[in-house]
């Protein structure tokens, strides 16, 4: 009796995480194509919000596969995979945008590395805090997204992003006035 790629895969998607997670270890393609599309819009959703740019959040969310792929073998299940994975997924991004920084800050000021609300608007996908967290410039975008979203502390992000504590917990608390301020207006 043969079994087609379809059901293989199909049977694959009844495995708890922890076994799908050990094939991937194992070198399994079709364990590893549906971790990817179990973590895809997820991992997609925080490079948006950390990266505010949908082409660079494509980028981004592209390479942390390739990486996980690549270094699938470092996780140990001392935690769970998607914390591990949103971990990852946030060092590659902040790492994406120190690379991209000098460039950006030639094109653009330091001000507008946020959206602007029309190009905001336009996001797919997107919903009302959303949009106006893309909004947010960079530094205080990355404090408020690690910090009300994806739960860091300040120490941490202080750690990230090479800043002091207070300059965390300044820009985190600048991002939640200007957030209150656009969400009053609209």
């Amino acid at each position: 009796m043969l079994i087609d790629a379809s059901q293989a895969l199909s049977d694959k998607e009844q495995l708890p995480i922890d076994e799908l997670i050990l094939r991937v270890q194992q070198g399994d393609q079709s364990a590893f194509e549906l971790l990817y599309r179990k973590h895809e819009k997820r991992v997609y959703g925080l490079c948006l919000r950390l990266l505010a740019s949908p082409e660079y959040a494509e980028d981004v969310t592209q390479e942390v596969f390739v990486q996980l792929w690549n270094k699938i073998a470092q996780f140990q299940g001392q935690s769970q995979f998607s914390t591990w994975l949103h971990s990852v997924t946030s060092n590659i991004a902040i790492s994406y945008l120190r690379k991209h920084k000098n460039w950006l800050q030639k094109v653009v000021s330091i001000e507008g590395c946020g959206m602007d609300e029309q190009a905001s608007n336009m996001c797919e996908g997107l919903n009302g805090l959303d949009k106006l967290v893309v909004r947010l410039p960079e530094r205080a975008r990355l404090v408020f997204v690690l910090h009300a979203v994806e739960g860091y502390r300040h120490e941490e992000i202080a750690n990230m992003l090479d800043m002091a504590v207070g300059s965390s917990k300044s820009q985190y608390h600048r991002a939640r006035q200007l957030l209150q301020e656009w969400y009053n207006h609209e």
